[in-house]
């Protein structure tokens, strides 16, 4: 972690026993120093409630209740506590809290150096953040961090593909629920990384969500999430990434700015984030619009692609005929031959674009990703079956190569084509009925 110079107060000794060394982080009436212990030669990190003209009172009730908090954690990913005292000399007056110093780079310094996250490293990270923020909440009672963000996220060892040791510190802003019990709760936090609740005043596990998942989206975008595009409050952060669909689903649950809408406990996003299928068995749909059922889903993609193929391939299959053979029943022949491959091209891909949208694309997020993705396999598959369907059922010249061009290889990139254009048909309807 950084440091900078702090004058005078590097010849100080807190409590006859910590040498300060240089500041790690100031705020108004705060400052977070780094000092060696006198004691046992081990750095440590002080943080000082001065009271000076800027000094709040509801400052020291939050101090006063960092140390307590502190006082009652012991988790490997959290630093522990080690000491507190009140400081009343000539220079200075105020409180102290002592504890133990992470060797470590925040994500915020990570991004500030031009560091860039993969989304399995971004995964890793909220698989970690998730375990320790799973700690926090099962406290009796729940310990709120408050202040989910990449200054207060350190990671140590990080090398390779693995992102390394990950810990939460700065517990300034920390709440139990206990404390909003009829009480005044003061509002903390820091403006990108708060969800709307926190604004009011309110904060409850599915607050620290939303922070979690604010931060992974500024590491994917390299952008503060202030910053990023809203649509009612909701970050816009899908053109900005190349994520797969059910990551991208996820941290839209997650910094959903509707509380009811967000998942409401740890164990649940971490289900999610594991087994993205799994959302719909938590989350409302994360836009406003009718839910599409999957029969729904199914019959149309289905009915849309049959129809599709069978005119296409059908129309396609008759008009080469005509060309190539004179007998009207070969014509005919071959005409329902392109029907039959049009109606097995129509719902062989109507059934893969539906389980794909079922899967992937439910609720939909992103419908511009969802058209490219169905129209890419359309093309793709169409266009390789009939490749592989028509020199086995169709004419004697294909053996040629200028017969192959213009028999197969013409009328199978049509069909393809048209699978495609059929696809993004399906998913534009399924856009308007979700409503997105």
């Amino acid at each position: 972690m950084s440091g900078q110079n702090i004058g005078d107060l590097s010849k100080e000794i807190l409590a006859d026993r910590y040498q300060c060394d240089r500041r790690l982080g100031k705020q108004a009436g705060r400052q977070t120093l780094l000092a060696r212990d006198l004691k046992t030669q081990q750095q440590v990190v002080v943080k000082l409630l001065s009271f000076s003209s800027d000094f709040n009172w509801e400052d020291l009730k939050l101090f006063e209740r960092e140390v307590e908090t502190l006082k009652s954690l012991s988790h490997v990913a959290i630093p522990r506590y080690l000491d507190s005292f009140e400081i009343d000399t000539p220079n200075r007056k105020g409180f102290a809290l002592v504890q133990t110093y992470i060797e470590a780079k925040s994500l915020q310094e990570y991004l500030s150096d031009g560091r860039t996250f993969s989304e399995s490293e971004v995964k890793q990270l909220a698989t970690a953040l998730l375990d320790i923020l799973a700690y926090l909440h099962q406290r009796q009672p729940p310990v709120i961090h408050r202040d989910i963000k990449p200054s207060n996220i350190l990671l140590k060892n990080r090398s390779g593909n693995s992102v390394g040791e990950v810990y939460l510190v700065d517990f300034g802003a920390v709440q139990t629920l206990a404390t909003q019990q009829g009480k005044t709760v003061t509002v903390v936090g820091t403006y990108g990384y708060m969800p709307p609740e926190q604004f009011g005043g309110r904060a409850v596990p599915a607050s620290d969500l939303y922070g979690l998942g604010a931060t992974l989206i500024a590491l994917i975008t390299n952008q503060h999430p202030a910053d990023l595009p809203q649509k009612d409050l909701q970050l816009e952060f899908e053109q900005f990434t190349k994520l797969s669909p059910g990551f991208t689903n996820w941290l839209k649950w997650m910094t959903h700015p509707s509380l009811e809408r967000r998942p409401a406990l740890v164990q649940i996003a971490k289900e999610v984030l594991e087994k993205p299928q799994t959302i719909n068995k938590y989350s409302l749909p994360l836009k406003q619009g009718k839910t599409v059922n999957t029969f729904s889903l199914f019959w149309n993609a289905i009915g849309r692609s049959i129809g599709t193929g069978c005119l296409a391939v059908g129309a396609c299959a008759a008009i080469y005929s005509t060309f190539f053979f004179s007998a009207l029943m070969t014509i005919i022949v071959q005409g329902i031959l392109g029907i039959f491959l049009g109606l097995l091209l129509g719902l062989g891909n109507g059934i893969i674009v539906a389980i794909v949208t079922r899967l992937c694309f439910f609720p939909l997020t992103n419908p511009k990703l969802h058209r490219q993705v169905l129209n890419g396999i359309s093309i793709v598959l169409c266009t390789l079956v009939s490749l592989d369907f028509l020199p086995k059922t169709s004419l004697p010249y294909y053996s040629s190569s200028s017969y192959y061009y213009i028999l197969v290889l013409a009328p199978s990139l049509i069909a393809g084509l048209s699978m495609g254009e059929s696809s993004k048909y399906f998913a534009r309807w399924y856009q308007r009925k979700s409503g997105v």
